[in-house]
């Protein structure tokens, strides 16, 4: 007999002189819960254990058995003991502690059921509603792990844990307000922990409520200055606010502390493409395809990177990893036929073109549309829906379909965005002769020009159509979009300037009433309206959106008004573009300055229009 053993046996431990059967048991078992509190593990699994040889069904020794098995990590013990004891008699805390250790080994729908069944015992219990809420946020079940946590706080409106949890699942979710509401409850029972102050942070950032998230991240900072994740979302909230030259020593910072912080990495990288450090930012890319192969996003942001310095081989090859699972275009269906990338013949087979991308990409791309229909395809397009009218007409086309609208049979599928891809495009063979759009239907643009003498009488001014804004959607819109209120100094030339901006924000709405703008856009119901309208303007002055590519599209003379950085289909560092010949690029000389480029904008107008520059 060891020391520990004897020490068990000794006449202070309970004996079978003293007791008998069951009694022995217990009295073994109460042995080994006081040396378990008292930090001896090996004396307490040698009480039950001797408890087990007194009573073999001794509920309380097999469950101490798994309790102690679940301490010492040996979780399959621990399963087995507790299942014992749950035959035996079945009780909360033997169900609790059997789904413990379930977790544990990664048995996840086991373990919520043996949560649900503590719970069905002892429904008023909210420690068995969080375990149930953890197991099946475990099984992503998000909504029914969000059901759980509400039922801890009905039963515990002071869990910070629950409301905590709570909130992470809702950011999972995308409702950041809900999440909001979590951790505030957090912040108040536990203020000033760099935690839940950092979550607050992400919530606001996902509100888009910047200026407040990087104030969280900062206040979470001085509290936890060593962590790689806060000071990562300090240069992210730097980034949205168009601070990118002050988000980058934050984000070297996290990459200080966490050398191989990818999403750090891919932020660094966005920021120096801002600021228009394009080889370093290409760099980083690199990097994160080195330690990280199989990261989608770092391969697609280095293609736009090579698209937008004009290397078409590299760019068009690089966006083919948007086919990866996350990152496939939710609208484009998974097809039985299969996708031409521009190698198979195609003559005398049917092949649909369907619209993967936002409306100006659709517009840009549709001019391969006839170049299909010469190598002897039959072409379908499918494509959004306010574009349809307009495409119906489109030269080689056989039919076009709202692409929310069940599809024609066909042979062959390819990606609207595919289609430079597929013809090896490079940028002294893009297909650049305008106007590729169908002629606008003249009832139409007559009709557009009545309204427009009706609003403009005689005069012959300059008539000028204005886009400032695109869609708030879009990833990059706060970079690409401005208020009405930066291109006042335009409206100060002598000129009939009309609106083409649909759906304009609040203030812009009523600033377009008070300059006297001539707003028709309650009638542009697709994009067959906006082509005639644009149709009888001399100028169309736009930001970077879908209006902008219509216009050069038709051919119209089209000014666009682009960030430091822009998109890649304008290229870097030229005053043209390409892609249309009839279009002007007005680049900001600096980020976030649209007053400078607006200012040049002006004087290029008062040419037109002998207003005093």
């Amino acid at each position: 007999m060891n020391s520990r053993e004897s020490r068990i046996a000794d006449p202070e431990f309970p004996t079978d002189r003293d007791h008998s059967g069951a009694s022995l048991a217990a009295a073994l078992c109460e042995a080994g819960h006081e040396h378990l509190q008292a930090g001896r593990p090996l004396e307490a699994q040698l009480c039950c254990r001797r408890a087990l040889q007194a009573d073999p069904d001794h509920v309380d020794a097999l469950q101490l058995m798994g309790l102690l098995a679940l301490q010492a990590r040996q979780y399959d013990h621990a399963i087995e003991w507790i299942a014992r004891a749950d035959q035996r008699d079945l009780k909360t805390d033997h169900l609790c502690s059997l789904g413990i250790a379930l977790e544990q080994q990664g048995l996840h729908e086991a373990a919520f059921k043996a949560f649900d069944r503590a719970v069905q015992l002892k429904p008023h219990d909210a420690e068995l509603w969080s375990h149930c809420a953890s197991a099946l946020a475990s099984l992503a079940r998000p909504e029914q792990a969000l059901a759980s946590y509400d039922r801890v706080l009905q039963l515990n409106p002071r869990d910070a844990d629950a409301a905590f949890r709570c909130g992470m699942l809702l950011i999972t979710l995308k409702r950041p307000a809900e999440a909001l509401a979590c951790f505030e409850l957090c912040d108040g029972l536990f203020p000033n922990h760099a935690a839940v102050i950092e979550q607050r942070g992400l919530a606001l950032h996902d509100l888009k409520r910047y200026e407040e998230a990087l104030a969280e991240n900062l206040r979470a900072h001085a509290l936890n200055p060593g962590s790689a994740e806060i000071c990562n979302n300090v240069g992210a909230a730097l980034q949205w606010l168009r601070r990118d030259q002050e988000a980058l020593p934050w984000l070297d910072k996290a990459l200080a502390l966490k050398p191989h912080f990818v999403r750090a990495m891919i932020n660094k990288a966005s920021s120096l493409t801002q600021v228009r450090r394009i080889d370093e930012a290409l760099e980083v890319y690199h990097h994160v395809q080195t330690i990280d192969p199989g990261n989608a996003d770092a391969a697609w942001n280095a293609a736009l990177l090579y698209l937008l310095m004009g290397d078409f081989e590299a760019g068009w090859a690089g966006r083919e990893v948007r086919w990866r699972a996350h990152m496939r275009p939710a609208i484009y269906p998974h097809f039985s036929q299969p996708m031409w990338r521009g190698e198979e013949g195609i003559e005398g087979r049917t092949i649909l073109i369907l619209a993967d991308e936002g409306i100006g990409d659709s517009i840009q791309f549709v001019r391969y549309a006839p170049l299909l229909a010469a190598r002897g395809a039959r072409v379908v397009l499918a494509v959004q829906g306010s574009l349809q009218p307009l495409l119906t007409a489109m030269p080689g086309v056989a039919l076009c379909v709202p692409r929310s609208e069940p599809l024609p049979a066909f042979d062959l599928h390819c990606p609207m965005c595919n289609l430079p891809f597929a013809f090896a495009t490079r940028l002294d063979t893009i297909p650049s002769a305008i106007p590729y759009l169908p002629a606008p239907d003249a009832m139409r643009v007559h009709s557009w020009e009545q309204r427009l003498q009706e609003r403009l009488g005689a005069a012959g001014k300059l008539r000028v159509g204005l886009v400032w804004s695109g869609n708030p959607g879009h990833g990059n819109d706060h970079n690409r979009s401005v208020p009405l209120r930066a291109l006042l100094p335009l409206l100060e030339a002598d000129a009939s300037f009309i609106s083409l901006q649909k759906e304009p924000k609040a203030d812009d709405r009523a600033l377009i009433e008070q300059v006297g703008m001539i707003d028709l856009t309650a009638g542009l119901a697709d994009f067959a309206e906006t082509a005639a309208l644009v149709s009888c303007l001399d100028l169309v002055i736009s930001v970077d959106t879908s209006v902008a590519h219509l216009a050069g599209a038709l051919g119209r003379p089209t000014w666009v008004l682009l960030p430091y950085t822009p998109d890649y289909r304008w290229l870097l560092d030229r005053e043209d573009s390409p892609w249309y010949p009839t279009a002007r690029l007005f680049r900001q000389t600096e980020t976030r300055d649209w007053n400078e480029l607006v200012g040049r904008v002006r004087t290029e107008l008062a040419l037109r229009t002998q207003l005093p520059s």
